[in-house]
């Protein structure tokens, strides 16, 4: 053999091999292509049925604005139901599935839950699905709404939208906003302006985040949100619908004690302390403090209907373990408006739970209540005032244990250590009519009330109110939205 058939020999192996290895890459580099490009249609198909999925949830929203209520696609049977999907271009490129489901209480929606699934008809088996709970918005949303003049003291920490329809002196911390329906207002002394301002801004006082101050707001409607008690009353007292009915007592009023095991307890007040508290620029006579009390009945609630109307006075306080509202008044007897005294800690047994009670007339802090108190809720004060009263100590109940002929020279004071409090916790919306108070102060140093206060709305019930609570807008909104997958 030659050399040159040696080395054309060598060269065919050598074309051999940079032959194979070029052929390996080019088919390396065209399976990258074709499998980039199949998964960029994936990519395309999934970011279709995704559009289409949220097609799905915008279409219900269209449907819900011309069919309030209903949650079964026009039809009387359960969904889920198939709309078919299309393209301004293209023609039907896709369809969306529903599957909706809703929360009724004592027969009124509360909340509708939409999860849309979407797809192309390219590629039916490439789903997408979007969640969205739908409701309207309510006062949930706020830590507090006021219907008057109201201050907030330096000692306060506010987390929520705080508003007011009358002016508004805020000292103290605030995370959210706060707003006031009047662009002026007349600050005395009484809300901590000395002399009297009377063409302060809406919004005054020495807080730390005043760039969330504004005024003039928009009024809210206070009247309009206001709970209508005779439906709350005929929903209790409809024997369809679950709710539970308390007609007035042959006492004082009710003690209404919410237990661990999810049941109510019902206590008639059979006796009461009567002393002196001060409120509305005047000293009067009260009746707030338990004396003697004897049990009525325990009541299970139905979770389709967690209502309680109460035509009387009511003591409140306990472990609420689900969703209850709760209303104390008297829609039968004119001038005669019902209170609620928050009487003890007031506490949620899950993040499910979730009450809203609501007074006729006052939701008031009482005397003898604990040191470091917590309420969770919404308590609403519909002509009355949300607040606790100022007490001093010579004007509350005492009992004379020592006497020298006619003279008392030694007394038994019982509630004499209840002037003070040391912390109040609200943990939810506080809705009155009348100025809000916990803490008086004279001089600018407490002389009555809690000490430190901390406000916070709670998110959990802005997502899933309790039963009846008030719409802050007829319009229904999209409380919650989600990928599901």
């Amino acid at each position: 053999m030659t050399q040159y058939s040696q080395q054309k020999g060598a060269l065919l192996v050598l074309i051999l091999v940079f032959g194979a290895v070029f052929t390996t890459i080019i088919f390396g580099f065209m399976n990258y292509i074709v499998s980039q490009y199949a998964a960029q249609q994936r990519e395309f198909n999934d970011m279709k049925a995704r559009e289409i999925a949220e097609a799905g949830i915008n279409y219900y929203k269209w449907f819900l604005a011309h069919n309030p209520d209903d949650v079964q696609h026009g039809t009387t049977t359960p969904g889920p139901y198939v709309v078919e999907y299309e393209d301004p271009e293209e023609g039907p490129i896709g369809a969306f599935s529903l599957d909706i489901t809703s929360r009724e209480y004592c027969g009124e929606v509360s909340s509708i839950y939409i999860t849309s699934t979407g797809y192309t008809y390219e590629n039916p088996s490439s789903t997408r699905s979007v969640y969205a709970h739908y409701a309207q918005p309510t006062v949930t949303e706020y830590a507090y709404i006021i219907n008057s003049n109201v201050w907030a003291g330096a000692d306060r920490t506010i987390i929520g939208p705080y508003h007011s329809n009358g002016g508004v002196r805020m000292d103290g911390t605030n995370n959210s906003t706060v707003t006031s329906g009047q662009a002026t207002w007349n600050c005395t002394n009484s809300f901590g302006c000395i002399p009297s301002d009377s063409n302060a801004d809406g919004v005054v006082g020495s807080g730390p985040n005043s760039d969330l101050w504004s005024f003039p707001s928009p009024p809210i409607n206070f009247t309009g949100l206001t709970l209508d008690l005779s439906t709350m009353a005929a929903k209790a007292q409809d024997p369809t619908t679950g709710g539970i009915f308390i007609p007035e007592s042959s006492g004082y009023g009710y003690r209404v004690q919410f237990r661990t095991d999810g049941t109510v307890d019902v206590y008639q007040v059979d006796s009461v302390y009567t002393y002196e508290g001060f409120a509305n620029g005047s000293w009067s006579t009260e009746e707030h403090i338990i004396d003697t009390e004897s049990f009525v009945a325990s009541y299970a609630l139905d979770t389709s209907c967690p209502l309680i109307f109460v035509e009387d006075k009511v003591w409140l306080g306990g472990n609420v373990q689900d969703k209850i509202s709760l209303a104390a008044a008297d829609i039968d007897t004119p001038g005669v408006d019902r209170s609620i005294i928050l009487q003890e800690n007031i506490q949620y047994g899950s993040s499910s739970a979730g009450l809203i009670a609501v007074a006729e007339e006052d939701v008031l802090l009482g005397v003898n209540v604990p040191e470091d108190m917590e309420i969770n809720g919404v308590f609403m004060a519909q002509n009355g005032r949300f607040g606790r009263n100022h007490y001093e100590r010579e004007r509350l109940p005492r009992t004379c244990v020592g006497w020298v002929w006619l003279w008392c020279v030694a007394w038994s004071e019982p509630f004499a250590g209840d002037v003070f409090k040391d912390s109040l916790t609200i943990n939810g919306t506080i809705f009155s009519n009348g100025r809000v108070g916990t803490q008086w102060t004279s001089g600018g140093t407490p002389i009555s009330g809690f000490l430190t206060r901390y406000n916070s709305y709670d998110r959990n019930l802005v997502i899933d109110p309790p039963p009846l609570t008030p719409n802050t807008s007829e319009d229904y909104r999209f409380i919650e939205w989600r990928d599901v997958d």
